[in-house]
């Protein structure tokens, strides 16, 4: 099983042999290849796997897989009390 996680794109950098960008996610910047989806700019989501940009998704999509990130995350928190 594979997950990708949502992050928007802050910079894009061309200079090198793969397209590259700076990627929020959620609070966290890594750099990851967004050569496979030429569309994708600054301000754009993208789902990332292993430093790689899978696919493009809207921000409410992303919004809502990282607002159930936090919830799973808080539940984990409280289970370990």
């Amino acid at each position: 099983m594979c997950l990708a996680v949502p992050g928007k794109i802050i910079s894009v950098n061309n200079d090198g042999e793969l397209r590259m960008a700076a990627v929020d996610f959620n609070g966290v910047v890594r750099d990851i290849c967004i050569e496979w989806l030429p569309e994708a700019g600054i301000g754009d989501y993208v789902l990332a796997h292993v430093g790689t940009a899978l696919s493009m998704i809207d921000e409410e999509s992303a919004k809502a897989s990282l607002d159930a990130f936090d919830e799973i995350e808080k539940l984990m928190e409280e289970e370990d009390r």
